[in-house]
């Protein structure tokens, strides 16, 4: 009759000292054993949606899960301001985008990124986490916008939706290269449909950016000039008609000859009246008044 005692007091005892960590259906996490008479050692993951009973001591560490966003803007809630890169001929443009992925919830991927970065950050805090991410998305992507830009020159990236998309694939593809990199290897960041299934690969995460914009002074002589060509294109097709119509009068002067012309123009216009008369009637002109 002793043995149920004992359990009911050990439940008392556990539930006076546990304690419990849930993640939400975005977030991810770790557990760690870190008693006072023992070693800190890993535990286990915390997958979305998750309770985790730990013990008094214990350690645990909750991340932002699914998909995730490094937005790169002038707006105030962007995680960086806008990018600056420099074309091939040596000119200044802004960019603004955003790259959207996932932290790799895989449980010896999220583990290895915890004890290698995540920790280093703090990043299971609101300010580690942007800081870990303008060095490992943000310092790649510069990166990988100054070293695709330098290919292009300035009119292309701003005019050209060919180029621009071009540009971004090349951007893309460089990114994904330089985060491993930066990683150190790591398939730390993955595509934003990433879920950690088996049958799923990693994948790269996503990069959006707008068109490259060059300097307002840049623009407005941009938009003059092409005020001008438009202004010109206008004169020449003017041009063209005027000569078209001199041509024409040449003609008809060659065939009625000059008084003639003027008189059919005279008829054209309605400056003449004209009035039917019977073969061989006659006709009394009477002057207006004031002719």
């Amino acid at each position: 009759m002793k043995t149920p005692r004992i359990a009911a007091a050990a439940l008392l005892v556990l539930g006076a000292t546990a304690c419990s960590v849930s993640t939400g259906p975005d977030q991810v996490g770790l557990e760690y054993d870190a008693g006072a008479f023992s070693a800190t050692t890993f535990d286990n993951c915390i997958g979305p949606g998750e309770r985790e009973y730990y013990g008094p001591g214990d350690l645990t560490f909750i991340y932002p899960g699914g998909q995730r966003t490094f937005t790169f803007s002038a707006a105030e809630t962007a995680e960086a301001p806008q990018a600056t890169v420099v074309s091939n001929d040596d000119l200044e443009l802004t960019v603004e985008g955003v790259v959207t992925f996932t932290l790799n919830p895989t449980c010896d991927t999220l583990r290895e990124w915890h004890e290698r970065i995540g920790l280093k950050y703090e990043a299971d805090t609101d300010e580690g986490w942007v800081e870990m991410l303008t060095t490992y998305i943000g310092q790649p992507l510069n990166r990988a916008l100054d070293d695709a830009s330098k290919q292009y020159s300035w009119r292309d990236l701003y005019t050209s939706a060919e180029t621009k998309a071009e540009w971004e694939q090349k951007v893309g593809e460089l990114l994904s290269e330089y985060i491993a990199e930066q990683g150190g290897g790591g398939d730390f960041f993955c595509s934003p449909n990433y879920t950690g299934a088996e049958d799923q690969d990693c994948g790269t995460p996503q990069l959006t950016i707008q068109q490259p914009v060059p300097p307002a002074d840049v623009r407005a002589a941009l938009t003059k000039a092409q005020t001008a060509i438009e202004e010109t294109a206008a004169q020449e097709e003017e041009n063209k008609r005027v000569e078209m119509e001199l041509e024409a009068i040449e003609q008809l002067v060659d065939v009625l000859g000059p008084e003639g012309y003027i008189l059919y123009e005279a008829m054209r216009n309605g400056d003449i009246e004209l009035m039917p008369v019977p073969q061989g009637g006659a006709v009394n002109i009477t002057p207006r008044r004031g002719e």
